[in-house]
């Protein structure tokens, strides 16, 4: 269920130009606050603007922004958990120091500062929350890492001359990449909410429909225009249980395979 969800949700975000041809942002001072109807399938807002359409948009910039975290983090966090768990020693205890001090960071508050100094932006998020969301990552490979470093298989490479190279890539990377698959779909449905509320206090690209801006944007009319929160809430929480469920799934499909 958890895939089938992603699945639609991906292709709502690679086909919104046909689904919403419509610009998001297009006012309509004639169709203010127009309650769900064949023309406006989920309202408008104060401004007239399409709820549906910012919606089917606002997919498009979320789940871009958690494809390019998911890729920055799970490229850092592989490394670090496979090298550290290899190679143990000094370097394992420096790394995981590191890990520990950016896991005390508190991204939030990271974000909106950084943000503030460079400008919002996806590219700007992705690459902050992409460089702050790997030490989990980071921790479950190391320690899965640490258990197939004593293993007979890894030591019957060593002795047959494999390099740290080969036994890394060969060996252990596809070893842990089920588990680490799972600490993905977490750090994704993490993202999904991160992402949310950063657009909620206004620290989204501008130029971009976002689920978070259209919830803030529907903090005063709440009690006139329901719908203007209810379908990006919506659009929100299938999200994080799809990634949610995703991750169940796949967890339960690991430990029936350990």
């Amino acid at each position: 269920m958890g895939l089938g969800l992603l699945l639609f949700l991906a292709a709502v975000a690679l086909a919104a130009e046909q689904i919403a041809p419509a610009n998001p942002f297009t006012t309509s001072p004639q169709d203010v606050l127009l309650a769900p109807s064949v023309s406006h399938p989920m309202g408008t807002d104060q401004l007239g603007r399409d709820i549906f359409t910012g919606v089917v948009r606002g997919a498009r910039t979320s789940l871009r922004i958690v494809a390019g975290v998911v890729v920055i983090a799970s490229a850092v966090g592989l490394l670090v958990g496979t090298v550290t768990g290899l190679r143990g020693g000094l370097l394992d205890d420096l790394v995981m120091r590191i890990t520990e001090t950016v896991q005390a960071v508190p991204r939030f508050l990271l974000t909106i500062l950084v943000t503030g100094w460079f400008g919002v932006g996806a590219t700007t998020v992705a690459v902050l929350l992409g460089l702050t969301s790997w030490p989990l990552l980071a921790r479950t490979v190391r320690a899965e890492t640490l258990s197939l470093a004593r293993r007979e298989f890894v030591d019957a490479a060593r002795s047959h001359g494999a390099t740290g190279a080969v036994i890394l890539f060969r060996h252990v990377v596809p070893s842990v990449w089920p588990g680490a698959v799972v600490v993905m779909a977490l750090i994704a449905s993490r993202i999904v909410l991160l992402e949310a509320g950063l657009a909620f206090l206004g620290l989204s690209d501008p130029n971009a429909a976002s689920w978070g801006a259209l919830v803030n944007n529907a903090g005063s009319y709440l009690d006139r225009a329901w719908w203007m929160s209810v379908f990006p809430g919506a659009a929100i929480a299938l999200t994080v249980a799809a990634f949610n469920l995703l991750a169940d799934a796949l967890g339960a499909t690991v430990d029936d395979q350990s």
